[in-house]
């Protein structure tokens, strides 16, 4: 066993979290150390060119949730290192009989799409969208970066307002239910569901339950909304390691921690494995899983009986993605362009899913562990926003359904009916946009949980977000960012505000360890109290 020298603190994993994690504390004058088991960094933040040289791919995350507007991208001063793109229409759903439902930015234009399918439900948007906007605003991003208070404390300080009182109300409310009480329209309430679930197929955790996060304002908001990193996703992961390297941050590939060295319940460094032990004086923080972090990193043996229970009963989601990612000479038209123009330049798709039972259907066959028997997925083509992420002139599109992890409860079967899949979406697309024919298609690649599981080891079971985003695993639920051991902290996305791309549990967690650690934070850490207690 050799060593080498001590840092102040050793970060492990190189995705959003950690580069956000250690961009604030290496800023903050810590001797920080990132290490990486992958050759490259960023995480879910890749593009690729995986069909044709020039095509750029998003491989994992695409739609990044009000990022500019975000503390940490603004403390970091990332606008000065990249764009993001905000697109003026956000989602579309086109249909079967030629017409199509399309999500503006703007109220006045959304609530006439939506009035060309039901007057009675534009005035239900309508209304709903002006509490919806305060709500986003004054709650949702703010408790989004800060320490979620407990569920007693939350409840109390919300529960002092007339706007947090309605606000913990639609809590309790499962989207399904509550679409189905306001609104009228099957296309409506179809998009609307599509609009809070992710990929297309609407998730069980976002049809059947409600969530104390409050998700469900997110069917109503306009304002603020999903961008695209200009030129992919990874230039988001570019920026914040050349941030990190900036502020005196230390980065190392290839870098594969076997063990978190533990001594009398402090953490006090970790393990390679070629045997090198690398000390940290002062803190690890794990921005991966859960599972590799205290089952192999730490070791069972070495946790506390509550610890032990708490990763032993870490819930993933039970559905995976089956990405198919195009490079096209044209991009998709629809025939519902002649509905409405604005459906061809949208961000997000809904396609093949039309009526709330077709979206039951689907969930039941994935319940199952079957591929949904009708191809139904979320879609969108990139470079008709931006250009940079194709050859002039070309364009890329992706198609991303929801499939089970272990199809018939073989990991391996989603080779038998790859190609399958991939001409059923296809097909399924035509019916649409006919103009998606094979001469069209220059290049595919299908990217599945039998890859991503293998390139990105943190997404266990194909789970995208390393844990499920159920009530019970989220806000005053979530994982934590303090551990059992003393020094060691998790700050990835099983902690709030959990997966998906928000840099929420790196910003936060590097607040909590300079706390800790009785570092005068340089920035403004967010407190949800003080945010929460202005309410009127």
């Amino acid at each position: 066993m050799t060593s080498a020298s001590a840092y102040d603190g050793i970060i492990i994993g190189a995705g959003q979290h950690g580069l956000i994690l250690g961009s604030y504390l290496a800023k903050a004058g810590l001797r920080v150390l990132l290490v990486e088991r992958r050759l490259g960094y960023g995480g879910g933040l890749s593009t690729e060119e995986r069909t044709l040289p020039g095509f750029y791919h998003n491989l994992h995350s695409i739609n990044h949730f009000s990022i500019s507007s975000t503390p940490w991208f603004k403390d970091l001063d990332l606008a000065a290192k990249m764009r993001y793109i905000v697109p003026r229409y956000e989602f579309a759903q086109p249909h079967a009989d030629g017409s199509a439902l399309v999500f503006s930015r703007d109220l006045d234009e959304t609530a006439a799409n939506i009035a060309r399918f039901s007057a009675s439900d534009a005035k239900t948007f309508r209304e709903w969208n002006i509490k919806a906007e305060e709500m986003t605003k004054k709650i949702f991003l703010k408790e989004r970066f800060a320490p979620p208070l407990s569920e007693a404390d939350r409840a109390e300080v919300l529960g002092r307002s007339a706007l947090g009182s309605e606000f913990l109300e639609l809590t309790k409310k499962q989207p399904l239910d509550a679409v189905n009480e306001l609104f009228e329209n099957e296309y409506v309430k179809v998009l609307f569901l599509f609009k809070l679930s992710l990929f297309g197929t609407v998730l069980h955790e976002a049809l059947n339950t409600g969530s104390p996060v409050g998700s469900l304002i997110r069917a109503f908001d306009l304002a603020t909304g999903y961008e695209l990193a200009q030129g992919g996703s990874w230039n988001l992961a570019r920026s914040l390691m050349e941030t990190f390297i900036a502020s005196g941050g230390e980065f190392r590939n290839q870098t594969q921690v076997e063990r978190i060295v533990v001594e009398g319940n402090r953490a006090t460094g970790v393990e390679l494995a070629d045997g090198t032990v690398i000390k940290a004086r002062q803190f690890v923080a794990s921005t991966i899983d859960v599972y590799q972090t205290f089952e192999k990193m730490v070791g069972r043996e070495q946790l506390p009986a509550e610890t032990r229970e708490k990763v032993a009963n870490h819930k993933y989601t039970p559905w995976t993605l089956f990405g198919l990612h195009l490079a096209l000479a044209d991009a998709p038209r629809y025939r519902a362009g002649a509905f409405d123009p604005h459906v061809d330049t949208a961000l997000k798709y809904n396609i093949g899913s039309e009526t709330i039972a077709s979206l039951l259907e689907a969930h039941d066959q994935v319940e199952q562990k079957k591929v949904p028997s009708n191809a139904q997925f979320g879609a969108g083509a990139l470079s008709v926003l931006d250009p940079l992420q194709a050859p002039p002139g070309k364009h890329t599109a992706y198609a991303w359904q929801v499939v089970p992890y272990d199809i018939d409860s073989d990991p391996d079967a989603i080779d038998g009916v790859r190609d399958q899949l991939q001409e059923s979406i296809l097909e399924k697309w035509r019916e649409y946009a006919p103009n998606m024919t094979p001469d069209n298609v220059l290049g595919s690649y299908t990217y599945t949980a039998k890859e991503y599981t293998q390139e990105i080891t943190n997404m266990r079971y194909g789970d995208i977000f390393m844990g499920a985003l159920t009530s019970d695993q989220v806000m005053y639920n979530h994982f934590g960012y303090r551990t059992a051991i003393d020094g060691l902290y998790m700050a990835g996305s099983p902690c709030h505000p959990n997966g998906a791309i928000t840099g929420g549990a790196g910003y936060i967690g590097a607040g909590v360890i300079a706390s800790d650690l009785g570092i005068t934070p340089w920035w403004t850490p967010m407190d949800a109290r003080s945010e929460l207690e202005g309410l009127e």
